[in-house]
């Protein structure tokens, strides 16, 4: 079983300014729940209850919402608003917490080395709070995804395909065909131009990675912006063993865009008060 999920939440969110000047987007709302909450539910669905976390400066209310809040529960104790903490009371029992920072932002790769700290030597799943994942018809995407690393061992990466002209807004792979919904990777460039990209499958928020990674994130030469790229690192590790593509069941909203936040806050509404629904 795979225990530990790993939260790289160090980004400043710049698309969200100035809202996240001082919130984090992480903690941005969907209705209720900050994204962040979403993000832990699919983890813990999966079978993962230790909750790891790299975070940066002006991210402390990552912390405080895993937190008892005394102030707060003190004020609405045996009042009728007690019960909107029960979701989240269950959420802290059940799960354990970690946190570490990020110094500098140098891209995905770099944080999730920096949480290598917080990870035993055991594959262990990434979650992007901004990717929300939704699967009305069955399980969460990364559950799916803890299938298919139990039969093949391996790092997985969830997919996605995406209109060509906006590949160069995604890790983009390329590989063999194992089945309907499998890929054997063989090639993954970070943001290529259309004309440069080997497909249209794109890497979303959502990663199962085996513990030999940190040592080729490690190996790993900054790319674009002068980052280290965790596409860069899954290349080498796909060239020297097996990196397997799943095109997840299920639908991602990009919160980490305007757009794509609305349209997750839409679906959730109806979902949770159309049609008459309170």
């Amino acid at each position: 079983m795979i225990q530990t999920c790993l939260f790289p939440a160090a980004g400043y969110g710049t698309r969200f300014l100035p809202a996240t000047k001082s919130l984090p987007k992480e903690m941005l709302p969907i209705l209720t729940k900050p994204l962040i909450h979403y993000g832990v539910d699919e983890a813990l669905e999966a079978g993962m209850d230790n909750m790891a976390f790299v975070t940066g400066r002006g991210k402390r209310a990552l912390e405080d919402y895993f937190d008892r809040s005394y102030e707060l529960e003190d004020q609405i104790s045996g009042s009728s608003k007690e019960y909107l903490l029960d979701e989240i009371r269950a959420l802290m029992k059940r799960c354990t917490f970690s946190f570490t920072r990020q110094e500098q932002m140098k891209g995905l790769g770099n944080a999730i080395y920096t949480g290598k700290i917080l990870i035993r030597d055991e594959p262990f799943g990434v979650v992007l709070a901004d990717d929300l994942c939704v699967n009305e018809n069955g399980e969460g995407v990364l559950a799916q995804m803890v299938k298919i690393y139990e039969k093949y061992r391996c790092s997985v990466v969830a997919v996605m395909e995406v209109p060509p002209q906006d590949v160069n807004k995604y890790g983009i792979i390329a590989g063999k065909s194992i089945s309907d919904d499998l890929i054997m990777v063989s090639d993954m460039i970070e943001k290529p131009e259309p004309s440069e990209a080997p497909s249209n499958l794109a890497i979303i928020g959502r990663y199962i990675l085996t513990p030999n990674i940190f040592d080729l994130i490690e190996q790993t030469a900054p790319g674009k912006n002068g980052e280290v790229q965790i596409t860069d690192a899954l290349l080498k590790q796909a060239q020297n063993g097996v990196v397997i593509a799943y095109k997840f069941k299920g639908t991602r909203f990009d919160c980490g865009s305007v757009k794509g936040y609305v349209e997750a806050i839409k679906y959730f509404y109806e979902r949770e008060f159309g049609d008459g629904k309170k």
